[in-house]
């Protein structure tokens, strides 16, 4: 059995800019302490909603670096460094494994995408150069090709290979992985409005867009359930509901960024192609938060 890299809620943490477009690091700490504070359980640094799409090597490598520095092992930092070029994602997964990245978070390769002996090479691949865990990301909706449960099961036999973080939506698929892989391969939710139908699977937890606003009850959803009362748990997920639906009225990060805008965060703008939020949409975060009382009226 494979050990678990974290139990919980871990947060897919934004990047903050300044008004020069660079990586505001002195916000990006705060933000790392405010969310360990709150019982955050894990830091999952340049992911999606990091926008790593636009974060350029040296912003990539220095993000990593400073999260590793900045959360001084109090809870596990993952570094997003996936790539639809392997050879590029080995370059950047040995800089976050030499730099002190406690585990790796790999996407699917995009746009170019691959057939599923593709993606066992891939992963491969890169498990045979890193000595630290990787949890693989399945977000077809934005990659274009989805992990069958099989190839998790070709995947879950390399022993860096330790974990899924599923954003495909389908439960059905992921019952079929746990049969198939068993305790060799966790899965973590990928979506928020699936953590406790995950965690009744069989889930370890969440990678959590949701908790960048609200860390405390995106770790109480995760608490409750291990705790066994399912049903507060339950109760929990569907109440935020609202706000989940708000967090992804746009395409991830631009409702997020938004929100912690309204929260008083100064992560500054999303970085193009991406665009400002809508103002109807912005509306609608607003309420969301003045209903959780993340925001007064």
């Amino acid at each position: 059995m494979k050990k678990t890299i974290f139990t919980g809620a871990g947060v897919a943490i934004i990047t903050p800019f300044d008004e020069g477009g660079k990586i505001n690091f002195e916000e990006l700490g705060k933000i790392i302490d405010n969310q360990i504070s709150k019982g955050t359980d894990a830091i999952i640094i340049t992911g999606t909603t990091g926008e790593s799409a636009t974060l350029d090597d040296e912003e990539h490598k220095a993000a990593i670096k400073f999260a590793v520095e900045a959360v001084n092992k109090r809870v596990p930092v993952i570094a997003g460094t996936g790539s639809n070029d392997t050879a590029y994602a080995i370059q950047l997964s040995q800089y976050a494994e030499k730099v002190g990245a406690d585990a790796l978070l790999l996407v699917t390769p995009y746009y170019n995408k691959c057939t599923q002996n593709g993606l066992v090479a891939h992963y491969t691949k890169i498990a045979d150069n890193v000595s630290i865990p990787m949890i693989v990301y399945n977000v077809p909706s934005r990659t274009g090709v989805a992990i069958k449960p099989e190839t998790y099961a070709r995947l879950a036999e390399h022993k860096n290979i330790v974990a899924a973080k599923e954003a495909n939506g389908d439960l059905s698929a992921i019952l079929r992985t746990r049969r198939l892989c068993g305790e060799e391969l966790a899965i973590y939710s990928g979506n928020d409005d699936q953590i406790v139908p995950i965690l009744s699977l069989g889930g370890k937890g969440v990678i959590s867009v949701l908790s960048n606003v609200a860390p405390k009850d995106t770790h109480l959803i995760c608490q409750l359930y291990f705790e066994g009362k399912v049903e507060a748990a339950a109760k929990l997920q569907i109440d935020y509901s609202d706000l989940i639906d708000a967090l992804f009225c746009e395409v991830n990060p631009i409702p997020v960024k938004a929100a912690m805008k309204l929260l008083g965060w100064n992560v500054g703008r999303v970085r193009m192609p991406l665009s400002e939020i809508e103002s109807q949409h912005l509306e609608q975060i607003k309420a969301a938060l003045i209903n959780h009382k993340l925001l007064e009226a």
